[in-house]
């Protein structure tokens, strides 16, 4: 699938980082950023309509953040802006990004409190579990990772993609390797299936159980697209999920691919346990991929719950 990348702006700390983040996967996939801002419809749907002038003031206002966000586009990035209004965040962003064709839609984490933790606010919360396009969500620290990136914003190094052992969601290892191959960037890959066992299997047995999964991911994914640069495969262990994640190492301007629970709707996603744990804990930004339009049990390339 291709298109521009449809980014939520905010005017707020976080709304260049979004913008960043977005123009790097831009750049890679050589698409387009479309910056979009909405606004709240409350002239029109007021019973006492505001002040004459406040329809104006709000629309200057918007127009100026979104120049603001604009110029900070780099220049080798081709981008639009637009300005809508809407009753429901969520379903004007779903609805701008079905009027221009986007491939994905582009979102800010919050804070959930906790230093290092990853919140979501209301907007992106109902996207990761209604969207029918990809949804990125991109966390305030991936600021602070993409400042010490001495190649300046040029790209992505690298996609990772965490694979459980879930059935049905053979659309995110397809979207991995999808996104890889159109940007000609290096996959790894993530097991987090001795996380997904329970707790009373033994560590040596997860253990053989993870890597074997590991195994069969890669010779499907040889099989899909013998091309595809799987250049690192990690199995994730610990004695708590925050521990097992804090093990990984990331590279500046990487982002990460998790699938759908098992009780999304085809084609539409809908974020799981599992998921919901990995978005809050990693400090880069979490692509989130609808369920597969027509599952496919054979495919046991799991999503994360």
């Amino acid at each position: 699938m291709s298109g521009p990348l449809l980014v939520g702006y905010t005017a707020t700390p976080s709304g260049p980082v979004v913008v960043e983040a977005a123009s790097r996967l831009a750049r890679a996939l050589d698409e387009r950023v479309a910056l979009t801002m909405l606004l709240p419809d409350v002239v029109r749907g007021a019973v006492v309509p505001p002040h004459a002038g406040y329809e104006s003031a709000v629309q200057e206002s918007a127009a100026t953040w979104l120049r603001d966000a604009s110029a900070s586009v780099p220049g080798d990035v081709p981008h639009s802006t637009h300005l809508q209004y809407t009753d429901s965040f969520s379903e004007g962003l779903l609805d701008v990004a079905h009027e221009i064709g986007a491939r994905m839609i582009v979102v800010g984490a919050t804070s959930d409190g906790v230093v290092g933790r990853t919140g979501l606010g209301s907007t992106a919360n109902d996207l990761v579990h209604s969207s029918d396009l990809p949804v990125l969500v991109v966390p305030a620290a991936a600021a602070s990772r993409s400042a010490t990136d001495s190649a300046g914003g040029e790209g992505l190094p690298r996609i990772t993609v965490a694979v459980g052992t879930r059935p049905g969601a053979g659309a995110l290892v397809h979207e991995a390797l999808a996104l890889a191959a159109a940007g000609d960037i290096p996959l790894r890959l993530v097991s987090l299936v001795s996380l997904d066992l329970p707790g009373r299997v033994e560590h040596e047995l997860a253990d053989l159980t993870a890597r074997a999964h590991v195994e069969k991911v890669l010779d499907d994914a040889a099989k899909t697209a013998p091309g595809a640069r799987i250049e690192q495969t990690v199995v994730l262990t610990g004695s708590s999920f925050t521990e097992a994640v804090a093990g990984l190492e990331w590279l500046p301007g990487e982002i990460v691919l998790i699938g759908s629970s098992r009780l999304a709707r085809p084609s539409r996603i809908f974020l799981g346990s599992t998921a919901s744990k990995l978005l809050r804990e990693l400090p880069v930004p979490v692509l989130v991929v609808p369920a597969a339009a027509t599952p496919d049990s054979s495919n046991p390339n799991g999503d994360p719950r």
